[in-house]
């Protein structure tokens, strides 16, 4: 792909989870116009908004993935890992603001964000059995509370970069279910 067109490609994208997140029903014209580039140009590499919607979907999983091995939640510290989750993470949200779950019905994509949620939850796991979170929690409970953080903060503290909010993130997450 050329430069231009893989610069084409990636501003539509962006430019598309934003929208798509903002209004799920914007057209790939609207989509298009924003974003500085031709409706034809778009079309060319997706036959509708489905398909420019479903690879937003796979970038956004494509980030997840990647905060997930970036995180190293096997080998490094606790901490450490989950620092480095949260702030890519932060990333992610604020550059693919678009809801996975509203892509669930695909097959493919509902079995990436289902391995993505159960690497999550196995090295939240290991945090408990180490001893930096609560024994006792209900099934999911920190898993989905580091979420909805994460999915708050992504949004609401824009003045913040992602590593402050990571920052401001990890240590409510931990206070209020660590073990100190």
């Amino acid at each position: 792909m050329r430069a231009d067109a893989a610069r084409n490609l990636a501003l539509v994208l962006i430019t598309g989870a934003r929208m798509l997140a903002e209004d799920p029903s914007a057209s790939v014209a609207a989509i298009a116009a924003e974003a500085g580039v031709d409706r034809r140009t778009v079309y060319r590499r997706f036959a509708g908004r489905e398909e420019l919607l479903a690879a937003v979907y796979q970038a956004r999983l494509d980030g997840i993935e990647e905060a997930i091995r970036g995180a190293r939640f096997r080998e490094a510290p606790v901490p450490v890992a989950l620092h480095r989750y949260v702030e890519a993470i932060v990333g992610v949200n604020r550059r693919w603001p678009v809801e996975l779950s509203r892509m669930c019905a695909d097959p493919l994509i509902r079995e990436r964000r289902n391995r993505a949620v159960s690497r999550v939850e196995q090295f939240l796991r290991r945090a408990t059995d180490e001893g930096f979170l609560r024994p006792g929690l209900p099934t999911g409970w920190a898993g989905d509370i580091l979420g909805q953080l994460v999915y708050l903060t992504a949004r609401e503290m824009l003045e913040l970069n992602a590593a402050q909010t990571a920052d401001l993130l990890v240590d409510t997450f931990v206070r209020g279910l660590g073990t100190g």
